[in-house]
């Protein structure tokens, strides 16, 4: 679903140039402070385990993807090098398989993230009407990528028609309605099965009170439907507010989805203290949702979250209309390789390279189409590499 989305416009109508980015203001997900995947005692989830190589550097696993893929993939490799970034890439393919009448990804991706377990990924297209299922959805359950993270703040320089927007969204990521059972009851009825378990619910929970815990914020919020759904939305209800009880010091409360989006919509600065989970459907709605806030898909970060390994991706589509010409916007890929680096204990490097790409934001001289400049993709990169 992902990669049928166009990248070409995520914000051409509501983003206009104010006041130049203040040092004071620099833009900073909220990934950056969550250094427990770097240093958690042994109890947390989703900790990194790779390693330096001999060489200094820790060897990534890079899925460039589709349409605009290679070349918004040139932009970060290109911007690491020049930061000097302790970061090897090797690159894989995942065009996929059908085997049994299953969608797999080729035996040689998978050994290369389990090895590295880290990967940054391009945006991905999944054939349509070859009887493949998403290869997003693939990727996430090969390697039980169980929380989505998803931050979306405010990026000064740019107004949109809200200010100040700092949300944080952590999705269950691998079952829900997306479990993927459906059946034909008789002609001209199906029936799709949503599918709630405690296990994971509980996990993707404690890592949601973990991560406000190493982000500093206070408050940890469960977005659901209990009302209607009670029994599925009702279990992972009960097992949130068990789970709270686990961490004394972050606040919980609930709300009912559609309560949550009326809010949001009408003042989103009320959410910036609090951490948002919930059940897949939800928050793959509601985290698009979020991006239209900040000004759309290609300014925002996303990470996928396991126990072995984790997998950061740009959330947007592959635009093939729009691939090879260099009118690509590489943010969204950068943010997300940001995210990565913090995943890492980088934080240095994600901090240099981070503030580089605001300051280009920031003074507006050197964007993309889609952002209202005339940049090149290489002329963004390397106005970025300029501010390093």
């Amino acid at each position: 679903m992902l990669s049928s989305r166009a990248f070409a416009h995520p914000a051409r109508q509501c983003l206009r140039k104010t006041a130049p980015l203040q040092s004071s203001q620099r833009w900073i997900p909220a990934l950056s402070q969550a250094r427990s995947y770097a240093t958690a005692d042994k109890d947390k989830v989703a900790k990194f385990k790779g390693t330096k190589g001999s060489d200094g550097k820790y060897c990534v696993t890079l899925i460039e993807g589709d349409g605009i893929g290679p070349e918004i993939s040139q932009s970060v490799k290109d911007i690491f090098a020049a930061a000097g970034a302790p970061v090897k890439w090797e690159s894989v393919d995942v065009t996929p398989q059908l085997k049994d009448g299953r969608t797999v990804i080729p035996d040689e991706a998978i050994a290369s993230v389990t090895r590295n377990y880290v990967a940054l990924k391009g945006p991905l297209a999944t054939p349509v009407g070859k009887g493949h299922v998403s290869l997003n959805l693939t990727l996430r359950r090969t390697f039980n990528l169980f929380a989505n993270v998803r931050p979306c703040k405010s990026i000064a320089g740019y107004k949109t028609p809200y200010d100040n927007v700092d949300t944080v969204l952590i999705r269950e990521n691998t079952e829900g309605e997306y479990s993927g059972i459906e059946h034909v009851v008789v002609d001209g009825v199906v029936q799709s099965i949503k599918l709630i378990t405690k296990d994971a619910s509980e996990r993707v929970l404690k890592f949601a009170f973990q991560y406000a815990q190493d982000v500093g914020r206070t408050k940890v919020r469960a977005v659901h439907k209990a009302t209607i759904m009670k029994m599925s939305d009702g279990l992972f209800l009960s097992t949130a507010r068990n789970v709270s009880k686990l961490f004394p010091n972050i606040e919980f409360d609930a709300e009912l989805l559609d309560n949550t989006c009326l809010k949001m919509v009408t003042d989103p600065v009320p959410y910036n203290d609090k951490v948002l989970v919930m059940p897949n459907l939800y928050g793959d709605i509601l985290s698009d949702m979020c991006a239209g806030l900040i000004g759309g898909l290609g300014l925002t970060p996303s990470g996928n979250i396991g126990d072995e390994c984790s997998i950061f991706e740009a959330v947007h589509g592959s635009a093939p209309d729009i691939a090879g010409k260099g009118l690509a916007n590489p943010t969204a890929l950068l943010l997300s390789s940001i995210m990565m680096l913090q995943h890492m204990g980088l934080f240095e490097h994600a901090e240099r390279i981070q503030t580089a790409i605001f300051k280009v934001l920031a003074e507006g001289k050197t964007i993309t189409g889609d952002l209202g400049g005339k940049a090149k993709t290489h002329e963004y990169a390397e106005a970025v590499i300029k501010a390093l």
